[in-house]
């Protein structure tokens, strides 16, 4: 009875310890975000990240005193007891984000894993989900309420992540997500206004995820071409669905692809044989339609640069493989004219789209000409930038007409064509004729100014002349051009009007600095020299580092007024009679001969 009544009181003394410990604080989302910005996640380096972790892991073990031994290893466990600081509970997550950047890092190699790599990729996954799970049973035990709930929306998404990677149970990979999502969004509902902002972050990052999820389940209405838009957050926890989204339009493409065995342009038709090359031609036409669709005009300018880098870098690819395929072709002659004319077309779809970009920049650099600044506090695009960019428009139109025209037997849609990027060029010229002038007239020029103006408003009223008998003429560059026009009479009235008014003001100006002329000019301060203030203790050299002059002495010597002689003496000097002084004069001495010849 004794015994019972005594393991009684120790359980009850056990409770209340347990009771009475103190509850650990942990801002989890928070010391990751941190985390992962400063050390390599900011530029998607998870090599960098995982030596982090992995040195982090080393500072805590070592803090704590609770090293694996020197010689043989001794696991150590970390368990409800071991848990007395907050730094043990470091150990796991830290542990748990080392294990996932590894498998980030295996997931981001430039081919992508192997099969060998990807089995190690899965079980760094699997790692993380381990230490993760840990993480959260000890801080449900061990921290308070939000800490826990914290752990918890970790371990969730770190659990979806490992089966959204298996391809297999999609149903528990979006259930995993949604819970994560949800306790971000009621954490981010309380706390400090930064803590909110975080958690809104991952509620956006975990979104797109979990659309994919009910994507492939069946609940959700989004075609695959239409899973490239919902990506658009940039986020650590966003990097494995995009790996995944482009595997998947990879490989949707090269199904696609398969059907594609031929590349028109302009009334030729040139075989496609290589794989590689059909999936970079069909992934930059299908960003083409989108660039070109309905939808275009509500695209933000930001996202049409980055859809062009991308087509441009299909363009890139599908030219690289053609070129290869020309340098093992050999002898076969029909081959290579297939492979040429392909290059040859490519490189004029790059070039088109070239031309299109820098249309764009140039539409975003007028907008900013036309006003004082624009909405960010950014400095005005002065004109000499779209003189610049109106080079690049009339390079690439001359290298697109001479692609074309090079050839000896064009067709009707080859000629068309020409024209078409020649009359362009003429255009490119005219609009950078006028920003030229605008250059010359800010810089004050009146009359280059004005002759600049006449000159591309003639060019633009010749390409306009050219276009009215074209058969299909392009509207838009008919619009530009009549705007130039207008723009460009204006300019030379009001160069002509200002010219006048400053040439009637050169002589009140000529006038006004005459008469504010001085013999003496500008006063100066006085400042007195080393020799004047010997009985002051200054310095006469001024201090180290600095340009002042050194007052020593005045250099050069300034004049000083010198009395005249008096006139008396002057009048005084001709009438006086001096001795003379031809007794005191050495007498030359003749000899014989100097006395016989003089």
């Amino acid at each position: 009875m004794a015994r019972g009544n005594e393991v009684s009181s120790m359980e009850v003394d056990e409770g209340k310890t347990a009771a009475n410990s103190p509850k650990f604080s942990i801002n989890v989302l928070q010391l990751l975000k941190s985390a992962q910005m400063q050390h390599g996640l900011r530029h998607r380096d998870y090599t960098r990240y995982r030596r982090y972790c992995t040195a982090r892991l080393r500072r805590l073990y070592k803090s704590l005193k609770f090293t694996h031994g020197r010689g043989k290893y001794v696991k150590k466990a970390i368990t409800e007891s071991t848990v007395t600081e907050v730094r043990f509970l470091h150990i796991l997550l830290y542990m748990s984000e080392r294990a996932w950047s590894h498998a980030m890092e295996k997931r981001h190699l430039p081919d992508g894993p192997n099969s060998r790599q990807r089995i190690y990729l899965l079980g760094r996954l699997r790692k993380a989900v381990k230490w993760a799970a840990l993480f959260a049973q000890l801080c449900a035990t061990k921290g308070d309420s939000r800490s826990s709930l914290e752990a918890e929306a970790y371990a969730s998404y770190m659990k979806g992540t490992l089966l959204f990677e298996q391809d297999q149970n999609w149903k528990a990979a979006l259930m995993n997500f949604r819970k994560a999502r949800d306790v971000y969004e009621e954490l981010g509902k309380y706390g400090s206004i930064e803590n909110q902002v975080l958690c809104r972050e991952r509620v956006e990052e975990l979104e797109p995820s979990i659309r994919y999820c009910l994507h492939k389940v069946g609940e959700s209405n989004l075609q695959t071409s239409e899973l490239m838009d919902i990506g658009e957050v940039e986020g650590p926890a966003l990097d494995l669905f995009k790996a995944k989204l482009e595997a998947v339009m990879a490989e949707a493409r090269s199904q696609q692809a398969a059907s594609m065995t031929e590349f028109y342009w302009l009334g030729h038709r040139f075989p496609i044989n290589n794989a590689k090359t059909r999936v970079s031609i069909l992934k930059a036409q299908e960003l083409e339609k989108d660039l070109h669709g309905p939808a275009a005009d509500a695209l933000p300018a930001e996202k049409k640069l980055s859809m062009f880098d991308k087509i441009f870098s299909a363009y890139h690819e599908a030219r690289a493989c053609i070129r290869s395929d020309l340098a093992s072709a050999g002898n076969a002659d029909n081959v290579k004219i297939d492979l040429n004319g392909l290059d040859k077309a490519v490189s004029a779809s790059l070039g088109q789209r070239t031309i299109e970009r820098n249309q764009l920049l140039i539409s975003i650099a007028k907008t900013k000409f036309t006003k004082q600044r624009d909405e960010k506090g950014e400095k005005i695009t002065k004109p000499e930038e779209l003189v610049r960019l109106y080079d690049l428009q009339i390079q690439n139109s001359t290298d697109l007409y001479d692609l074309v025209s090079s050839q000896r037997n064009m067709n009707q849609e080859e000629d068309s064509f020409s024209k078409e990027y020649e009359l362009k060029g003429l255009a490119f010229r005219a609009e950078r004729c006028f920003f030229l002038a605008k250059s010359y007239s800010f810089a004050g020029k009146r009359a280059e100014a004005y002759a600049l103006f006449r000159h591309a408003g003639n060019l633009a009223d010749e390409v306009l002349k050219k276009l009215q008998v074209a058969i299909n003429p392009d509207q838009a560059l008919i619009k530009d051009l009549k705007i130039l026009s207008d723009n460009c009479r204006s300019n030379c009235c009001i160069e002509h009007a200002t010219g006048i008014m400053e040439e009637e003001k050169i002589p009140e100006k000529l006038s006004k600095g005459v008469s504010t002329m001085s013999l003496a000019g500008p006063e100066k301060k006085e400042e007195k020299y080393l020799l004047e203030k010997l009985d002051l203790y200054e310095s006469a050299i001024g201090e180290a580092g600095t340009k002042s002059v050194p007052y020593i002495e005045r250099f050069p010597l300034p004049f000083q007024a010198v009395p005249c002689n008096p006139i008396v003496l002057d009048i005084a000097y001709s009438s006086i009679e001096f001795p003379s002084l031809e007794n005191r004069m050495k007498k030359d001495k003749k000899g014989i001969f100097s006395r016989l010849w003089g």
